[in-house]
C-alpha cells in the first residue's frame, strides 16, 4: 500500500518530464514522524549530484511537535538512496544544459519513505500555453 504524503503539483506544469526514478531518503526519526503526519512541502525541492551521491535540497519537513531533542533544520540537504548506475546515469543527464532533477512526490511504500524524482527540462511560456490549451480541449471533449 502506498500513502502519498506530498506532491509537487506545479512540476508537470513548469517542466517537461524526461525520466522518473524512485529513491529512498535518509531521515531522522522525528522527520519520519512528521512525514507520517503529512507535514512536508515539495514546492522548491530539487536534487543535485555531488561526487558519487545525490542530495535533495529545499525539501521542507516541519518540526515534529513532540520532539524534545535539539531543533532540526527543516530544509537541510538529505541524501537520496539510489543504485550506483542510476546515480551515474542521472549525473550524466544533469550535466547537459537545461536538464535538472526535481522532486515530484513523497510517499510511504511498505513502511519506507520514498521520493519520486524526475529528470526535467524547463518549459518556456509558449509550451505552458500549449499544455493549457490541450487540457482545455480534453475537458471540452469529456463534457460532450
Amino acid at each position: 500500500m502506498v500513502k502519498v504524503v506530498a506532491r509537487n503539483r506545479r512540476a508537470r506544469h513548469d517542466y517537461e518530464i524526461l525520466d522518473t526514478y524512485e529513491a529512498g531518503l535518509v531521515l531522522t526519526g522525528a522527520e519520519v514522524k512528521s512525514l507520517r503526519a503529512g507535514r512536508a512541502s515539495l514546492t522548491e525541492a530539487y536534487a543535485a549530484p555531488e561526487g558519487e551521491e545525490i542530495f535533495l535540497y529545499n525539501l521542507h519537513i516541519s518540526r515534529y511537535d513532540k520532539n524534545t531533542t535539539a531543533p532540526v533544520d527543516t530544509r537541510r540537504p538529505r541524501k537520496l538512496l539510489l543504485h550506483r548506475r542510476e546515480i551515474r546515469r542521472i549525473a550524466r543527464a544533469v550535466a547537459q544544459k537545461g536538464v535538472t532533477l526535481i522532486a515530484l512526490k513523497i510517499y510511504f511504500s511498505k513502511g519506507y519513505a520514498k521520493i519520486e524524482i524526475a529528470l526535467a527540462r524547463g518549459k518556456r511560456k509558449y509550451d505552458k500555453r500549449e499544455t493549457i490549451r490541450e487540457l482545455d480541449e480534453a475537458k471540452q471533449s469529456w463534457e460532450r
